[in-house]
């Protein structure tokens, strides 16, 4: 490593500084552009992102025996009562339109003219205008959903979205792309020279930038855009913008057994706790109930449309067990699933239950899982003959940085879409397939604040401080970032997973403090780097999990606490706020 960060760069300002590559991200990035210039930071390839590894497909009324209410109902019901129904009736009248946005950059979604069969999309009572002129799409259903509204590309419906924005994200020239570039902390009003813009709140006797990133008072700080870690050059760098948009994805890396990438660290979550931004409903973290069971890290989705496709779960004796569970059997909630799995695998001491496909025809689920039946099949395992091994992982973060219907936060210049913010639509339990949706949504809904917003602060963003590792030096020894994340991830998982007690959460507070603390201290000494970067955001986010977790005395939704096992009417649309 070079000491090139010792005197570090600020580039040249931005109307727009975009941090992270999935859908909500690239989606804005595009639509932002159209108002200014763009820069896209992401902390490695832009194609490693949650968008990626989505399966199932994007929920949307296109069907003519379909209608909104239906599908604001089924997301309000998986919601538990924490839902904002206004936010999620906007959403779900959008969304055939975005359907078409995507299909006019080039999505290739499966059809009807495909073996797999599925509904038409038309114009029917209630359902959305036909994006593409009336041909035909595949519907699929998935757990919660009353009817088939799933637009899918087979079981790799996020990759090919994200192929078609990532290929719309170069041909712009309005956008500048930063691979492998990592955000480090929020620019406020403390990282400017002395005599900087009086706006916002921030702590004026601490306006040199380190690597200490002491934080500003509760949600005062007006965002100016971000230090950036370029990891290839070895330097962090102010990137000054006008408009910070942070669509960073999920934390889903704080738990042990996950569906996330690697990059899913709640980085986005952390910077805007240590600026004092409000965060909400963290308490609420979706387990996916079918996770393939195996030494994989991440973990192997198996997509909810697996069971919408007639997958039936059974334990280890062969009994299938969701219709005593509930009415919808198979197809019942995520956080109902979840549950009903880890009580088997805990009261009957199995390392995971199965699910069972052997009853459909070999070519029918090759077609409609192409990339599922691939990977089970380099495991030995042939879906079509045998019964696929799963359990739960970590999956889906429904809380985040509370936002508004635009996707505003409580800091001015801000913004937060996509896992990263809570924007009101999953209350304590997301439905399937609606995580694509919102991003896009929000990301649209963003995007069309922008005009206002730069008409606004007219001028230049400020010029920040250099960022100043003054008093840092090189990490010795890279075991230390690996233990203590390892340990993170075997406390959450142990303590703060899809049941819970106060003793368990307590438990868990003390600890994680004692190793947020420990993670501080040596991040203030020690030079940044990728590794840091995370294990900081990682130990922090953990520790507001589990706070957000022990605020709330109720189980609802994702969140089953032993000690409380009903929900309480009281807390009825009311979030849990947290801040660092």
């Amino acid at each position: 490593m070079s000491d090139r960060n010792l005197r570090s760069p600020v580039h040249p300002p931005v109307d727009v500084l975009v941090i992270g590559s999935g859908i909500a991200g690239l989606s804005f990035a595009l639509k932002a552009a159209r108002h200014g210039q763009v820069a896209l930071v992401t902390k490695k390839e832009h194609s490693a992102s949650a968008t990626n590894y989505a399966q199932g497909g994007i929920s949307a009324v296109l069907d003519p025996l379909d209608d909104f209410e239906a599908h604001i109902q089924d997301t309000l019901t998986a919601g538990a009562g924490l839902c904002r129904r206004e936010v999620v009736e906007q959403m779900v009248r959008a969304a055939p339109v975005l359907i078409g946005e995507l299909m006019e950059l080039g999505v290739a979604f499966t059809r009807r003219e495909d073996p797999e069969g599925g509904g038409a999309v038309a114009s029917g009572e209630g359902a959305g205008t036909a994006p593409d002129g009336g041909s035909s799409l595949a519907l699929g259903r998935e757990g919660g959903h009353s009817r088939a509204r799933v637009v899918h590309a087979q079981d790799l419906t996020g990759r090919e979205v994200e192929r078609a924005l990532v290929e719309a994200v170069a041909a712009d020239p309005r956008i500048r792309l930063y691979e492998n570039h990592a955000a480090v902390e929020l620019i406020t009003r403390r990282n400017l020279p002395a005599g900087g813009a009086s706006v916002g709140g921030g702590d004026p006797a601490s306006r040199v930038p380190s690597s200490t990133g002491a934080r500003s008072p509760a949600g005062t700080a007006r965002v100016w855009g971000a230090y950036v870690h370029d990891r290839d050059g070895d330097e962090v760098a102010a990137f000054p913008a006008r408009i910070t948009f942070l669509a960073t994805g999920g934390c889903g890396q704080v738990y042990r057994h996950t569906t996330n990438p690697d990059i899913a660290t709640g980085d986005g979550l952390a910077m805007a706790a240590r600026i004092g931004v409000s965060l909400a409903n963290l308490e609420f973290m979706q387990f996916h109930p079918t996770a393939l069971f195996g030494p994989a890290d991440p973990a192997f989705l198996i997509s909810e449309a697996v069971r919408g496709f007639g997958g039936i779960l059974r334990d280890h004796r062969g009994e299938a067990f969701m219709a005593a569970e509930h009415p919808l059997a198979d197809l019942a909630p995520r956080d109902i699933v979840a549950r009903a799995i880890d009580r088997r695998l805990k009261t009957e001491g199995i390392p995971h239950v199965y699910l069972d496909l052997t009853h459909r025809a070999a070519g029918e689920i090759e077609t409609r899982f192409p990339v599922i039946t691939r990977t089970c099949r380099e495991l030995g395992i042939d879906p079509a003959r045998q019964l696929i091994p799963v359990v739960p992982a970590a999956h889906y973060m429904c809380g985040g940085i509370r936002t508004d219907g635009e996707g505003r936060t409580s800091s001015q210049g801000l913004f937060a879409v996509g896992e990263t913010a809570c924007t009101g639509v999953h209350g304590a339990n997301r439905l399937a397939s609606n995580s694509l949706l919102e991003g896009l949504h929000f990301a649209d809904r963003a995007a069309r604040q922008v005009p206002g917003e730069l008409e606004r602060e007219a001028s230049p963003p400020p010029e920040p401080l250099p960022w100043d590792p003054t008093g840092t030096r090189r990490a010795q020894e890279e075991v230390v970032y690996r233990h203590d994340r390892d340990e993170i991830r075997r406390i959450m998982w142990d303590y703060v997973g899809i049941v819970r007690s106060r003793e368990r959460l307590e438990r868990a507070e003390r600890r994680l403090a004692l190793i947020a603390d420990d993670v501080e201290s040596f991040y203030r000494r020690i030079r940044v780097s990728l590794d840091l970067i995370e294990l900081r955001n990682l130990s922090q986010v953990a520790l507001l999990i589990t706070r957000s977790a022990l605020s709330r005395r109720e189980s609802r939704g994702l969140h089953y606490l032993t000690d409380h096992p009903e929900p309480d009417p009281a807390l009825e649309g009311v979030d849990t706020l947290v801040t660092l």
